[in-house]
């Protein structure tokens, strides 16, 4: 299995490779560590999530202009 060499910083977005239930797959990064938070580039909803997943269920990583 291919481990993804991303660099994650706040700002950034990631798509997923699964959809929120509001349709949107990108989520914008607000704070990274052992768990990041993370917000919905669709509807604005916030999560906290372990690096793991995120890691693990990225599709590709923008970087903030």
């Amino acid at each position: 299995m291919m481990k993804n060499n991303y660099t994650y910083e706040v700002g950034d977005i990631v798509t997923m490779k699964k959809p929120h239930p509001c349709g949107s797959k990108e989520w914008e990064i607000l704070r990274v560590g052992a768990d990041f938070r993370l917000k919905c580039v669709g509807c604005g909803h916030q999560i906290m999530i372990t690096r793991k997943l995120v890691e693990k269920n990225t599709k590709d990583l923008k970087k903030k202009a």
